[in-house]
This record gives structure tokens, C-alpha cells and sequence, in this order.
């Protein structure tokens, strides 16, 4: 979705209220098959039977079994059954459209699980889809709850031709699908339905051991057709903020024999890459293709304990083999968060995970060699991290054989940072916990310390609240825009010679007597409160980070600031036989200010969304904002020796900007999807526009218009395509320039000859840097850890300028272009 409003936190906001808000059932909602047996009764109007109340023993079976998708041997007939599902959504614990039955027994190495779904034969909607890509159509899922914590699961699901699906679900926070576990699993369509095999081996999960131990647990069924209708085992009420503490019991794991396992992943990544080069001894921008570059690493994981994982990784190749998607990035003031893919970094990944984002692994880009050991012992979680990133001192050959540059470089050349991270989580009551972090990042000349608390606490079935509290103390260069070199001469000097500045090899080069080298200490925090019921919630934040606060092994989007928001919702009751089956009002509205007390920012909005049959989803929204900025955001403050600052004019500028979008998103069969979004803001800031004469800059409103739209088609099973288009553009109020004008056209297609031999085609286009990046790959994907890829990938410009010499270059330009082949394998011993 295109940024259309002022700031991120409402762009964000507005889309969880849209679409991840309680309106669908997806990961919060269950549904059944006969309906409500007669029990004890529960929230939300449902009799709980006995079989339901107590624990559901799990029996042990004697000898494996061939996982084929049919769970008709005979030995099926041991399992303990779970049934009589309730539909969750769009129905609420009413009776499900279609009947099903989910199966579960074990032995000593393995859990053995199956579904029966009933259905009819040509309507059931299933591809042959991508890992963790099948909650579009029809699935089953189930979690467990291996700690019986209520606060973390594994959820684990596959379509009906048994592909597979697997994260973790945290309590409070959506699942986490980047997770992959080694197991096995086979789905079959038949005449009366589908069916689906699976056998997981323990030594795949962590879990608690012991005698009479149980497991948190529930399963469900997703119909797609049927407006997304979600069946579960267990009721859910809507009237209680959680979603693990409704869920049920299993019992009977008594007899896990315990496996300490060493896994080992040697990967070897060859590659050819050709790019442009600077002027050097050839002429600047040529073409230049470098000798082939092998990279030989390896990853290993040891299980000390059922609950505790040593992970290490050994010169890691780390290669994106699916790289981040393109984003508008034109006036955009602050960073942009993308999310970890790497292996390494998430296994236990929750663990770290906290609401100021203290730690954020992708900080950590090329490591030499980084260690992991993470797991939890009784009520205590744990995370303990080390690496060295070799990225940071790497330069590129352009780099080191420029002789402006390589001064300023010298002294960072081939150095590696080195980062220590500490986290520990403790459970408390039922649903509470409370939790330290501790970060350290070393570089030559930076130095960045991090200690935090944080914690999460639950005082009624509605009403939760999350905070943590930061503080941060760094040795660096600083930038201060108030800084007066001619009247502080001795600093200055100090200031250029070590921030970016001084004699390297007998050159002199000029730092800037603004950065200044010193200590700084910061504080961030976060506070949240956030009720929920059935139709009705409201979520209360704030939070900040002062000047100095830096937390370099984590994300900071901004400094200096502070926010205070409310929103609030009232909902519908779910109906799946009205035209609207639930409809959704949410206001909203926030304030923002720095930590002098100046007020930066307003904010208050309106959005109404309702969902509609054949899956449909819509979304409209309105609000206006208020925005001020100050010059030394930006860089240097005027003073009484410096009459010019960095802003042409007035120093501090102000917009009231309105707010107007709306978008639609529908699946009306398995073949088709799509979407779209339209948004304006009238008096939106252009940040970044620079006075020609003067060379200052001179931020100023103007009309921003912003347009999304997507769609996807698979005219057969195994072949997926899809295309999406994002507009972005601004025009200034005053002189009619257009300030930015950002076009990105992104084609995807995806042909699976297996379960696990694909094609994948990719092309990108940016028309702001009037660049085409492509790819074509190859991939066999067995299981997790064992991989083989073959692939190009192309970068070239068109129409664009030189970006060693600036001239215009007509026609298409090659920037580069790489093939690879990588190969890796999992060993796995158990001892």
C-alpha cells in the first residue's frame, strides 16, 4: 500500500484497522462441524462437552507409518479424534458448512497427524503453491502449544495437496511464518473430499519433557469459498482479548525419547558478477566482468536440550536468493523497515522481538561468524547473541581505488563490527511476563551500549498493556546543527579530523566541524493499553526516543520525538448469511511532539471498512493532519554568524494537510485476485526540494496522490502470475513542479513441476531511477536446509544518467549482472 498519509504510524494504523483488526478469522477464530454438544457452559454462549474441558490423551503407537495422505491403515484407528469443530467466522460457534476430523497419536521419535475434510470434489480450492503460501485457499492448521504457556505456539498447516505451512504464533502479535521446520506431509483430493498426512519429528520443535506434562492445543479448517470460513475444535468468545488462552489440552506425551541432534548445513555459492567501474585505469562506467567467486560456508545446530538450541554460522552465505521488494522511496524522511529472511536469524527469532525494536538482525549484513544460543528453562526465556559483520569495513573495489574516497576510508578498511545481544524473558501469572535487553555494537571510533526492560501484563480477559523502557549510551559522531566553528576554532578542527576528516596517507581531507565526536546518552520508551471485545475496542500508545538515543543494533525510525495516539473501534456482529457479514468504524487520533516540548504534529482521522461475500473487502477513510518542521531536522541552524541555515526563508515551516482513501481487495475464486487503493492528501510536505538559485532547501505543500493495484491469476494449478503497479507523485501548491513523480511496476510468475522443483521470473521497474531489475531462477527445495538454486540477475537503466560521469545515456544500460549456483544440504545426526 503507497504511503497517502502524513505519517507512517497512520499509514500502518489505518491498514490494521482495515484488515488485521478481530473482522476476519484467520488467526484468532475456529469452527467446528456437528455444532455445539451439550457441557459446561463458556464465554460467548458456547456448552463446552467433557471430551472438550479435560485434556485429550494422545496415544502411542509402536512401529512408524508411510505417510501417504490417506489416514485408512488401520493403525489410524489407535488415534485420538478430534471433531464436532465450531465455524468461528464469519459464524460465531454456530454449526460449519462442511464436517471435519483431525487424528493425532505419536511414538518415540515422532508426531503423526491427519485431517478429513469433506467437500465436494470440483470446488475445493488448492495449487501448488510456495511454502507458506496457502492460507489464500483452502487449508488446516493447528498449534502447539509445547510449553503450555499460553504466550508462544508453533502453527503448522498445509492445502489439500499437503504443502506445507509453519511459523510461530506470539500472544499479542501476529504469526511469523519465516520459521521452517523439517517434516514430512501428503495431501490427497479425492471424490468425497480431501485428506492430509503429516509426521513431525520432535527433534524438529521445542518443547517441555516430563512425566504428565501437557500442551496447549487447537485445530482448524480454513474454506476458502465459503467468505473465508474458519472452523475450529475449540469455541472461540470474541468477548476475550487472547487467542492461546482458549485454546485446549493435549496429554499423553509421556514416552518422547529425547534426542540431542547436530544439524549440519555446508553451502557453497558460485557466482560471476559483471558491473560498471569507476574512472581508474579504465574509463569511468565501463563494463568490466570479474573472475568467477566461490564462498564455501556453514551453519550447525545443536540441541543441547529439548527446550535450548545452539546455533552457529560459519562464514554464512547469506545470498538473497529472493530479494526485498521494490518501495516508493522518494520523500521519505526516515528509514524503511524490511523484514528478515536468513535462516540463522530466525530460529528463536521471537525471543528478541520487542516493541521499541531494540535488535533488528538485519543490522548484522555479512557476518564472518555468529553464534545463538537461545531456548527456555521453566518460566524463563532466553536469547544470547554474538557475531562479527564483516560488511561494515568492506568497501567496493570502486571505493578503494578512488583517491577521494580511499582517505576518508583507510581507517574503517576491512574492519568488522562486532555485535553482543543479551535478552531474557520471565513468565509470571497466567498470562504475564516481564523481560531485559542488553545490545552492544563496536566499530573503530563508534561504540553504541543499549539496556532496556519491557513486559507485558494482562489484567482482565479484555484488557492488556505492553511497555518498555530504553536507555542508550554511544561514543560517536554526533551532528550538531547549532555548533559554531569559527567561534570554537580547536574544536572544529577536532571535529573534521575525526568525524570524516584528517591526514590519511599524507592527503588532507575535510570532515565536517559539525559532526561532533562525543558521548551521548538516550532514553526511549513505549507504552501501550489495548482493550478488545467482540464489537467493541480501543488501543491507547505512546512512546518516544530522545535526542541522543541510539540503539545501532536495532531499528530507529526517528529521534527527537514523542507520540501519544488513541483509536478506537466498534464492530458488528459477524453474519454469514446478510450481504455484509461484518462492518467496522474506527476514529483515531494522535498527537506528536520533541522532547523541547515544540509540537511537530496532529493528527485525526476516520476509516470505515466492511466485509462483503465472495471474500470482499472494503476499506474508505478520511482525516486531516497538521505537520510542522524545523530546520536543524534537516541540517544546520542559522545563527548570528550564520545567517544562512539549511532552509531558504522561514526557518520552521507548517501544513494542515487533508486526508481522503479508499481500497478493495477480493478473491471471488481460487484462479483470480486483486486489489486496489486510491489516496490523496491536499498540502502534503515535499521534504526535499532545493532552491535552484541558492542551492538551500525549501519544503513546501502540495497535492500527493498515491494508487496501488494488484492482481493475480493462476490459469492452472502449478502456475501463478501476477502483476501490481504503484503510483506516487506530488506537486507542489506554489509553483506547479512536480516534486516527485514514482512509478514501480513489479511481474512475477512461479511454475512448480513439483511440490519442490520450480521456475521463478521476476522484473521490477522503477521509473524514478528509470531502472529494470530482473531475475530468472531455478530451485529444488526438498525441506528446509537442503536447497539447490541455478540463477541470473539483471540490473540495467533506460534513458537514464551515467552514474560515474552524469551524462545522459540513451537506450538501455547495463548497471549489472550476476549468474549463481548455490547448493546446500542438511546433515542430521541424533545422538
Amino acid at each position: 500500500m503507497c504511503q497517502v498519509l502524513p505519517t507512517v504510524r497512520f499509514v500502518v494504523f489505518l491498514f490494521v484497522a482495515a484488515f488485521c483488526l478481530p473482522v476476519s478469522g484467520q488467526e484468532s477464530n475456529g469452527g467446528g462441524k456437528q455444532g455445539p454438544a451439550p457441557g459446561v457452559e463458556r464465554g460467548g454462549g458456547v456448552a463446552l462437552p467433557p471430551e472438550k474441558r479435560a485434556a485429550m490423551s494422545i496415544p502411542k503407537i509402536g512401529s512408524p507409518i508411510v505417510i501417504d495422505g490417506r489416514p485408512d491403515e488401520e493403525i489410524w484407528k489407535q488415534a485420538a479424534v478430534f471433531k464436532d469443530f465450531y465455524q468461528t467466522y464469519p459464524g460465531n460457534n454456530t454449526t460449519p458448512s462442511k464436517p471435519t476430523e483431525f487424528y493425532m497419536m505419536y511414538d518415540e521419535k515422532h508426531l503423526y497427524v491427519a485431517w478429513k475434510c469433506w467437500d465436494e470434489k470440483d470446488k475445493i480450492r488448492a495449487t501448488v503453491a510456495k511454502r507458506d503460501n496457502v492460507f489464500g485457499e483452502d487449508n488446516v492448521r493447528m498449534w502447539l502449544d509445547t510449553y503450555n504457556d499460553r504466550r508462544r505456539a508453533y502453527v503448522i498447516g498445509f492445502n489439500p495437496l499437503g504443502i506445507q505451512a509453519d511459523g510461530i504464533y506470539t500472544e499479542g502479535e501476529r504469526a511469523d511464518f519465516s520459521v521452517d521446520i523439517v517434516m514430512e506431509s501428503k495431501g490427497v483430493i479425492e471424490d468425497w473430499g480431501w485428506s492430509v498426512e503429516a509426521k513431525i519429528p520432535f527433534k524438529s520443535l521445542r518443547y517441555k519433557t516430563g512425566k504428565g506434562t501437557l500442551w496447549g492445543f487447537n485445530v482448524a479448517r480454513n474454506i476458502d469459498r465459503f467468505n473465508d470460513e474458519f472452523d475450529s475444535w475449540m469455541p472461540e468468545d470474541r468477548n476475550i482479548s487472547g487467542f492461546l488462552t482458549q485454546h485446549g489440552k493435549i496429554s499423553g506425551l509421556d514416552d518422547i525419547k529425547y534426542e540431542r541432534t547436530l544439524e549440519v548445513v555446508p553451502s557453497i555459492t558460485l557466482s560471476e558478477t559483471g558491473s560498471r567501474v569507476a574512472a581508474n585505469e579504465i574509463a569511468a562506467g565501463r563494463f568490466v566482468n570479474q573472475p568467477v567467486r566461490h564462498q564455501i560456508g556453514v551453519n550447525l545446530k545443536y540441541t543441547i536440550t529439548p527446550s535450548i538450541t545452539l546455533d552457529a554460522a560459519i562464514n554464512p552465505d547469506f545470498a538473497e536468493i529472493e530479494a526485498d521488494a521494490p518501495v516508493v522511496t522518494a520523500n521519505q524522511r526516515f528509514p524503511i523497515f524490511f523484514q528478515e529472511k536468513r535462516p540463522f536469524f530466525l530460529e528463536g527469532s521471537e525471543i528478541f522481538s520487542s516493541p521499541l525494536q531494540v535488535f533488528y538482525s538485519r543490522n548484522i549484513v555479512d557476518p564472518d561468524v555468529a553464534l545463538k544460543l537461545s531456548g527456555k528453562v521453566g518460566k524463563t526465556s532466553f536469547g544470547i547473541l554474538a557475531a562479527s559483520d564483516n560488511a561494515p569495513g568492506n568497501y567496493a573495489e570502486n571505493d578503494r581505488n578512488d583517491s577521494n574516497v580511499r582517505p576518508r576510508i583507510d581507517e574503517f578498511l576491512d574492519k568488522n563490527s562486532l555485535f553482543g545481544v543479551v535478552r531474557v524473558k520471565r513468565d509470571f501469572g497466567s498470562e504475564n511476563n516481564i523481560g531485559f535487553f542488553a545490545t552492544y555494537r563496536g566499530f573503530p571510533e563508534q561504540k553504541n551500549l543499549l539496556a532496556a526492560v519491557d513486559g507485558r501484563i494482562k489484567f482482565n480477559p479484555n484488557l492488556t498493556a505492553v511497555f518498555q523502557v530504553a536507555g542508550t549510551t554511544s561514543r560517536r559522531c554526533f551532528f550538531d546543527p547549532e555548533f559554531e566553528p569559527t567561534l570554537n576554532p580547536v574544536q572544529a578542527a577536532s571535529n573534521r579530523a575525526i568525524c570524516g576528516g584528517g591526514t590519511f596517507g599524507g592527503v588532507t581531507v575535510q570532515g565536517s566541524p559539525f559532526n561532533r565526536y562525543r558521548t551521548g546518552n538516550g532514553l526511549g520508551y513505549y507504552f501501550n493499553l489495548d482493550y478488545s471485545s467482540e464489537t467493541h475496542g480501543w488501543f491507547l500508545e505512546a512512546g518516544g526516543r530522545s535526542k541522543f538515543y541510539r540503539a545501532d543494533s536495532g531499528f530507529t525510525r526517528r529521534t527527537n520525538s514523542n507520540f501519544l495516539f488513541f483509536f478506537n473501534r466498534l464492530s458488528t456482529k459477524s453474519d454469514s448469511k446478510k450481504k455484509i457479514i461484518r462492518a467496522q468504524w474506527n476514529q483515531m487520533a494522535g498527537v506528536d511532539y520533541n522532547w523541547a516540548g515544540k509540537l511537530t504534529g496532529f493528527n485525526a482521522e476516520t476509516n470505515g471498512n466492511i466485509s462483503l461475500k465472495r471474500n470482499t473487502f472494503i476499506n474508505v477513510a478520511t482525516g486531516v493532519s497538521y505537520e510542522k518542521i524545523f530546520e536543524e531536522e534537516f541540517g544546520l541552524r542559522r545563527s548570528p554568524t550564520r545567517p544562512l541555515g539549511t532552509f531558504l526563508g522561514d526557518p520552521t515551516r507548517s501544513t494542515w494537510m487533508h486526508v481522503i482513501s479508499a481500497n478493495l481487495e477480493q478473491s471471488p475464486t481460487k484462479r483470480l485476485s486483486y486489489g486496489f487503493f486510491l489516496g490523496t492528501i491536499r498540502n502534503a510536505f515535499d521534504f526535499f526540494h532545493f532552491d535552484p538559485t541558492t542551492g538551500l532547501q525549501n519544503p513546501g505543500p502540495g497535492r500527493q496522490a498515491d494508487a496501488n493495484i494488484y492482481i493475480t491469476v493462476k490459469p492452472i494449478d502449478p502456475l501463478a502470475f501476477s502483476v501490481s503497479y504503484n503510483k506516487s507523485r506530488l506537486t507542489r501548491n506554489d509553483n506547479r513542479v512536480r516534486s516527485f513523480d514514482s512509478d514501480i511496476v513489479s511481474v512475477r510468475s512461479t511454475y512448480y513441476f513439483t511440490r519442490f522443483l520450480f521456475t521463478r521470473f521476476r522484473l521490477d521497474y522503477d521509473g524514478t531511477e528509470k531502472n529494470f531489475a530482473g531475475q530468472a531462477l531455478f530451485g529444488w527445495t526438498p525441506h528446509p536446509g537442503t536447497a539447490f538454486y541455478a540463477g541470473y540477475n539483471d540490473n540495467l537503466n533506460r534513458n537514464g544518467m551515467n552514474p560515474f560521469t552524469g551524462q545522459y545515456e540513451p537506450g538501455f544500460e547495463r548497471n549489472n549482472r550476476t549468474f549463481f549456483i548455490r547448493m546446500s544440504y542438511l546433515f542430521r545426526k541424533s545422538f
